[in-house]
């Protein structure tokens, strides 16, 4: 409908898929903030074994996306699969809450028990509710990229309360309460969903958008309770076996490398089609460098705020999971900024397309680590930085996330066909899977003693020798600066590939 095209305002659905995004998002980070923190200060485990746990738990929750797309897909429909993933997150935040009541083994197994439910409901939630809000606009509609610059909002408005409150209950209380406050979002968010989604999840001709395909029978349920015992037996593999081996790494890179052959060999596809997902799956590549770097928010960077951050503001000690606070703020405060400048450049036809934005976003990242670099150059083992440097790092890295995170979400939706619609959504997230176990990989590289003052360590990065923190930083300013300007170069050759979408 070409009127469809120039239609002002946005539907009912959207604010509602905001709302259940901002409270999930609030149970997300909320526990993210405080995660790592719990492991090393609690579970006394050292900052490397904390990292590569951090990094296995945030890359399987952006794994599972796959069989929750198939399902969804094929069976479930987006609506039923939001519901069970809901019910499966806040089950594995209220099992972190009794891990956190409960000291030694026990305490270790029922975190594994949580992270399994908190990976499997996010399965089942991440691509199907961030595939409905292009499902409320019809095809060409230029509202859409606006409106997943509003769902971020709401992505971003959870994330930026859940580790002030999150955070004040863990550090200032204890650990427990946290995890509880993060069950608690997500059971809000799963009931505001389910008491509004027959009123306003419709399409634009007033159908209702995700509803279930087929029946959901025996064979699929098997999948689903296989999954949870696969996920569960990944995340003991080490300690069960007392191997080093990472499986969890093998699995997550594994599948970023099949499913592209999975997918452009199927028969039914254009050679447009196909271009254009061979776009998707060029541009997910990149999208792990950046995710990579910065993802180190709830693992090195936590680490480094607890550490070596002056955190004192007028005699009061803040704690240090409040650093995940900035971004969110910051991306309420630029998203309206951001989105009013595509929008105004569009009318001009002069908008960046989306590869180009996606490289102007791995620039800033490389930015924001080259100011963070600059601070600690020189900087002792019990020295202590401002804390308006991690700041500014935070606020330079969120420009480059409205860069990059919702034109991508946009990107996937605009440029993927109907019928594999949330499995492309899931694929894109297996991008951010592969970053997240790679952020938690880098982040135990990096240098120091730990907490309790042990002796200075150094580690290596490709043949690089990582001696202090000004090394470790340089790596993500050259990593994503390279990145970059690799992506700008060829980003022509992909406009092409797109075949008119902007």
């Amino acid at each position: 409908m070409d009127t469809a095209k120039t239609a002002k305002g946005h539907p009912k659905g959207l604010y509602l898929l905001f709302m259940t995004e901002m409270w999930e998002r609030f149970s997300y980070y909320g526990m993210r903030a405080i995660f790592v923190l719990y492991m090393t200060k609690m579970l006394l485990m050292g900052d490397a074994e904390a990292s590569e746990i951090y990094g296995s738990y945030t890359g399987l929750v952006y794994l599972t996306p796959l069989l929750g797309g198939y399902l969804a897909d094929r069976y479930l429909g987006n609506r039923r699969s939001i519901e069970i993933g809901g019910i499966l997150m806040a089950i594995g935040q209220f099992i972190l809450f009794f891990s956190a009541s409960t000291t030694g083994a026990s305490a270790v197994t029922l975190m594994w028990m949580g992270l399994t439910m908190l990976i499997i409901g996010n399965g089942f939630f991440k691509p199907n509710i961030s595939t409905m809000v292009g499902q409320l606009y019809p095809q060409g509609d230029r509202r859409v990229d606006s409106a997943f610059t509003i769902f971020y909002m709401g992505i971003n408005l959870g994330a930026f309360m859940s580790p002030l409150i999150c955070g004040t209950l863990a550090e200032k209380v204890d650990f427990k309460w946290g995890f509880l406050a993060a069950g608690i979002g997500m059971l809000i968010g799963l009931v505001t969903f389910i008491i509004s989604k027959n009123k306003v999840l419709v399409d634009a001709d007033n159908k209702p958008i995700g509803m279930p395909n087929n029946k959901f029978g025996i064979a699929q349920w098997g999948m689903v309770i296989g999954s949870i015992g696969l996920i569960f037996f990944l995340m003991n593999f080490k300690t069960m076996f007392n191997s080093d081996l990472d499986v969890i790494g093998y699995l997550i890179y594994g599948a970023m490398i099949v499913m592209p052959l999975i997918v452009l060999t199927d028969k039914s596809l254009t050679k447009d089609e196909k271009d254009r997902i061979i776009v998707i799956f060029i541009l997910a590549f990149f999208v792990i460098f950046f995710w990579g770097a910065f993802e180190q928010a709830g693992a090195s960077l936590t680490i480094f705020a607890d550490r070596q951050t002056d955190r004192n503001l007028f005699g009061w000690e803040m704690p240090a999971s409040y650093f995940q606070s900035v971004n969110a703020l910051a991306i309420l405060l630029l998203a309206p900024l951001f989105s009013s400048i595509w929008l105004r450049l569009g009318n001009r036809g002069k908008e960046p397309s989306s590869p180009k934005k996606m490289a102007y976003g791995l620039a800033l990242i490389s930015f924001g680590y080259l100011v963070i670099a600059y601070a600690v150059y020189g900087l002792g083992m019990m020295d202590k930085v401002s804390m308006f440097w991690l700041i500014g790092l935070y606020v330079i890295h969120t420009m480059g996330e409205l860069c990059l995170s919702p034109i991508g979400l946009s990107m996937v939706s605009k440029l993927s066909p109907a019928r594999f619609s949330s499995l492309l959504m899931g694929t894109w997230f297996l991008a951010n899977a592969a970053a997240n176990k790679f952020a938690g990989t880098l982040s135990a590289l990096i240098p120091g003693g730990g907490e309790s003052g042990e002796a200075p360590k150094t580690t290596s990065f490709m043949g690089f020798q990582i001696n202090d923190l000004f090394d470790f930083f340089i790596v993500f300013v050259i990593m994503c600066g390279v990145a970059a300007l690799i992506l700008f170069v060829i980003s022509k050759w992909l406009e092409k590939k797109m075949h008119g979408i902007k």
